[in-house]
């Protein structure tokens, strides 16, 4: 994806969380990696819903701002995604985002690992729960970086989620997954139907992985 095409999409993307109510006023953060060093990112204190492709940041992986538009600054929070960068090659981009249901579980304190539907145990079989860390500091990336070869998607404890994936399409989604496994695991607990398929019926699932990429 070139650089024009990567602004335009990351804007979509920010008017989907916006839509879906997985961000409120300016939360959230979205970036993509542009080269082995260049990444872009959305600005601080920008709703995503309103975002346009001149007001997204250019940086390098140390953080030092390449190119910005007049007036603006990038994300405070773009440490945790530039960890996630300079750990994994595989990391093309990277989704932030307070989605309603994740973020119930993210200030419970409690990891998603329930294998309730086919879908959840191929696509993203545990969300893990990465420890409580000041928001702009390295502690937030701190306690990400142990789940980031390991899984796609992570709940920031009493903060919100976090997802991460080779595209910006791909981190995308990632959080729509995070956010319906959520969702369905609150729902289900409502009405005391909370149950996991068959061990025998998930290591099959597991086995199917390869079959869709994963």
């Amino acid at each position: 994806m070139n650089e024009q095409a990567a602004r335009a999409q990351m804007c979509d993307i920010g008017k989907n969380l916006w839509n879906r109510g997985m961000v409120a006023a300016n939360d959230g953060n979205i970036s993509v990696r542009l080269s082995p060093d260049e990444i872009l990112c959305t600005p601080t204190g920008v709703s995503k819903g309103y975002l346009s492709p001149e007001l997204l940041v250019k940086v390098n992986l140390k953080g030092e701002v390449l190119e910005i538009a007049d007036g603006v600054m990038p994300s405070s929070e773009i440490k945790m995604h530039l960890r996630l960068y300079q750990v994994s090659d595989t990391v093309g981009a990277v989704v932030h985002a307070h989605p309603m249901f994740g973020t119930v579980f993210a200030i419970k304190g409690e990891a998603l690992a329930g294998k309730m539907m086919p879908e959840s145990v191929i696509a993203m079989p545990e969300i893990p729960l990465a420890p409580y860390g000041t928001p702009s500091t390295e502690a937030v990336p701190d306690s990400v970086e142990p789940f980031v070869h390991t899984h796609t998607a992570c709940l920031l404890e009493s903060h919100g989620a976090l997802s991460w994936g080779p595209t910006l399409m791909g981190a995308y989604l990632n959080m729509e997954r995070l956010e319906y496994t959520a969702k369905i695991t609150f729902l289900a607990r409502l009405v005391g139907g909370e149950r996991n398929l068959p061990e025998d019926e998930v290591d099959k699932l597991v086995g199917m992985r390869s079959l869709y990429g994963l």
